[in-house]
Formats: C-alpha cells, sequence, structure tokens
C-alpha cells in the first residue's frame, strides 16, 4: 500500500461494481487516500476477495453484496454503510452491464431493459437514497457516475450501452443543477478504451482495440488505474468547485 496521502481522510465512500476493473481500482485508491471504503457488487465471493485485499494493504473497509437493479438492495447498502461508518460523504456509480453487442437492429427489449435496470435505474436509486441522507444531515457530498465516452458519440454495436452512458451524463448535469445550494456536488467520469474484462469484447478484438488506439493521442488503452486519479479528484474537496462537469479521461480518441 503507497504512503497514505490523506486527500480523502474522514470521508466515508461507495463505490459500486468494485470488485474487478476500474471500480476495485477506484477503491483501492479512495483507501489509499484515507478513505472508509464500502466495496459493493453483486457476487458476495468477489465482494469478500476485494474487500480482503484492501484490509490487508490497511485499508479500511468492508463488502456489502448488492444488485443494484434492485430498489431494496441499494437501499440495504446504504444502510450498511451508515450502520458500520455512521455516514456517506462520496457515492461513486461505477457498476454497469453489457449485455448485448452487435447492431441495434438485434437488440432484444429484454437485453435493453437490462441494461437500463443496471445502468440508469441503479444510480437513480442509489443517488436519490445517498441524497436523502445528505440532505438530512445538512452535509455536503460527491456523486460520481461512472459514464464513458461512448455517451458522448456514435456507439456502434454497443448501442444500448451507449444511450445508458448518455441518459447518465444527462443525469449528472440535471441533479448538479437542481441540488445547487446543498453543497452536494455531481460529476461524471467518461473513460475511453479501457483493459478490463468489461471490455474485452473490445480490447481482445484486434481490428477495433488498433482502430481506436490509431485515433488516440496517447497511442494506447487505458488501464483501471488512469481513471482512479480522475475519481480522487472529484471525491477530494480539491474539486470543491467542480459541479456537473464530465471528466473525459480517454488518452485524447475524443478530441480528433
Amino acid at each position: 500500500m503507497h504512503e497514505n496521502k490523506g486527500r480523502l481522510e474522514g470521508k466515508v465512500a461507495i463505490v459500486t461494481g468494485s470488485t474487478r476493473g476500474i471500480g476495485q481500482a477506484i477503491a483501492e485508491a479512495f483507501a489509499r487516500e484515507g478513505a472508509k471504503v464500502v466495496v459493493a457488487s453483486r457476487k458476495p465471493e468477489g465482494v469478500e476477495a476485494a474487500t480482503r485485499k484492501i484490509v490487508d494493504a490497511g485499508g479500511d473497509a468492508i463488502g456489502v453484496p448488492c444488485h443494484v437493479g434492485k430498489p431494496e438492495a441499494c437501499k440495504e447498502l446504504v444502510e450498511k454503510a451508515i450502520a458500520r461508518y455512521g455516514k456517506v460523504d462520496v457515492l461513486v456509480n461505477n457498476a454497469a452491464t453489457n449485455p448485448y453487442f452487435g447492431p441495434m437492429r438485434g437488440l432484444s427489449l429484454e437485453a435493453l431493459r437490462k441494461t437500463f435496470e443496471v445502468n440508469i435505474e441503479g444510480p437513480f436509486t442509489l443517488t436519490r437514497i445517498v441524497l436523502d441522507h445528505l440532505i438530512e444531515r445538512g452535509a455536503p457530498g460527491s456523486i460520481i457516475n461512472t459514464a464513458s465516452v461512448l455517451g458522448t458519440m456514435a456507439s456502434p454495436l454497443q448501442g444500448a450501452y451507449g444511450m445508458t452512458k448518455a441518459a447518465l451524463i444527462s443525469m449528472t448535469k440535471t441533479l448538479a443543477m437542481e441540488l445547487s445550494g446543498t453543497g452536494i456536488r455531481v460529476n461524471a467520469l467518461a473513460p475511453g478504451l479501457v483493459e478490463t474484462r468489461f471490455a474485452s469484447a473490445l480490447v481482445e478484438n484486434d481490428e477495433i482495440r488498433e482502430s481506436i488506439v490509431a485515433k488516440t493521442a496517447l497511442e494506447r488503452v487505458g488501464v483501471p488505474e488512469d481513471i482512479a486519479g480522475g475519481a480522487v479528484y472529484l471525491a477530494s474537496d480539491e474539486s470543491s468547485y467542480v459541479t456537473g462537469h464530465v471528466l473525459v479521461i480517454d488518452g485524447g480518441w475524443t478530441i480528433g
């Protein structure tokens, strides 16, 4: 574990989808910066392993299995976080699904609904629960939504996923405006192509990967740690004048 710099000292953070990939990198970075972290994901064994890794490295974390598409599970997640740590200051809505890879003409309504249930209904439900808690406390807070550059551009073969990320960006901006005067900030991360199991359909397809890397100024695919630094910034008081913002972390893929 790196030396604790304490940029998130005293903060309690829930990170969904944090047992691998970008979510895990964010949870670990938060713990290194002094936050108490609630690791949340669907599979209990993954939650246990990711939590143990943080604790073994000297961090303070608990794990709560949670399917964010289920409102009762979201409520229980926040309740367990408050029961353990007394409060929640930061929520990272990172859990996502992408069950269909192919043209939108072939997308079933069932797959569309599943994608929206996890990628939009989950963040929407969890955010409202955490907002109620923050407003009741009269406390500032930071909501961070993991969107994607695919929410800002055409998303061939990943249409449903791109639609949900565009909706998440819209939700981020509207909530930021509606929460004016509360001290609660709402921002989004928009990663480009990142080396994760979640993105394997793109990363492991040589033609797709090479076409994206060819358009990327830094000439490489990202790694989860590239995104975690942005999350730390948005969770910390360093970004106290930043809200409604979409932080693109894509190596320069979308600047051309």
